[in-house]
């Protein structure tokens, strides 16, 4: 079975890119409140759902990386979604406990990342970096303050470096060769 089946990576990486984009926007101050849903909607669709479906596809291809990645960062864009829609947290430090979790879990893809490309090692380098200013953000008390900001601007070049990845992986295998260098470390 694996395969018969596409490289389910671009896909993945294409919802983990444009959720983190979104969100990180908002983040950043580019998107307000009144924005919200338009952020939770592609939270909840495309980088929870997809992103789910591209890690199972990734079981099937026997990439447990992969897998790893697309399932956990799918499941964490759902259960973010849950939490602000249905959750509503008070506190915010809440929401920090939260994020310092998937900080450590970021910890763990970015040293498998060590042994991917450099295109996944820069993605995985500034999530977590990301990742790390959100937490301190929130864990502080939230709101639009410099931890969450810079968050927010990080996430965005978090967001281009993965959809560089994406866009190498479409590229390359449509081309049939390499168009857009990912600069394996393995």
């Amino acid at each position: 079975m694996a395969s018969t089946i596409a490289d389910p990576g671009p896909l993945g990486l294409s919802a983990f890119a444009l959720t983190t984009f979104f969100l990180s926007a908002a983040n950043a101050g580019w998107i307000s409140e009144a924005g919200e849903p338009a952020v939770l909607g592609v939270a909840l669709f495309y980088g929870g759902i997809v992103q789910v479906f591209a890690g199972m596809w990734e079981f099937a291809k026997g990439n447990t990386f992969g897998a790893t990645a697309f399932s956990s960062y799918g499941a964490f864009w759902l259960s973010l979604w849950y939490l602000l829609v249905y959750a509503k947290p008070e506190d915010v430090k809440g929401v920090g406990w939260f994020l310092l979790g998937w900080t450590i879990f970021t910890v763990i893809m970015w040293l498998a990342s060590l042994r991917t490309n450099t295109a996944l090692l820069a993605t995985f380098t500034v999530l977590l970096v990301t990742f790390a200013c959100l937490s301190i953000n929130d864990l502080q008390g939230g709101g639009g303050g410099t931890f969450g900001r810079l968050g927010g601007y990080l996430g965005v070049v978090t967001a281009f470096l993965a959809w560089y990845a994406a866009a190498a992986g479409v590229v390359n295998n449509t081309h049939k060769r390499t168009v857009l260098p990912t600069w394996p470390r393995a």
